[in-house]
């Protein structure tokens, strides 16, 4: 496995991209995904790795930065050819690592609730993320659930 920045243009990284926007859409309430689209992974203060494996791309992930001490874990997806084989872990690590060399106190995340979520919440809860406030432009609701981990 290689986790590297991704490549935007790189067709396989764009159809891992369309599946988790379709996924988070299909799998969510009207109006209550708020996965990021191709053009929202390349806004500014976006930043996207992507894992590959055997030249295919496994699994992918991103952060978005908040403001000057905070950021948000963003279209974490892992390809269903990989799964539970630590590929999340390893790129939520990486995340992880790079907020703290930007200097991040906090990294916070949105996401839903059910069967289809707890895989990733175990992941996120087992790497210490905590149940807390909604942020930026959030509210909670029965269905979502925002997530925080304090890195200092």
């Amino acid at each position: 496995m290689h986790i590297a920045l991704a490549d935007l243009a790189d067709p396989r990284v764009q159809d891992l991209i369309a599946f988790h926007q379709r996924a988070m859409l299909e799998g969510s309430p009207p109006g209550l995904s708020f996965a990021l689209d191709l053009s929202g992974l390349q806004a500014e203060g976006v930043t996207v790795w992507a894992a590959e494996v055997d030249e295919r791309i496994a699994a992918v992930g991103a952060m978005k930065r908040l403001d000057a001490v905070s950021a948000e874990v963003k279209s974490m997806r892992t390809h269903p050819d990989f799964l539970r084989r630590g590929i999340a872990a390893a790129l939520l690590e990486t995340i992880i690592a790079h907020a703290r060399a930007e200097g991040l106190r906090t990294l916070s995340l949105e996401t839903g609730s059910g069967p289809a979520f707890e895989p990733a919440l175990t992941l996120y809860r087992r790497r210490g993320f905590v149940n807390g406030t909604a942020f930026a432009d959030y509210i909670l609701t029965d269905f979502n659930q925002c997530l925080h981990l304090a890195l200092d």
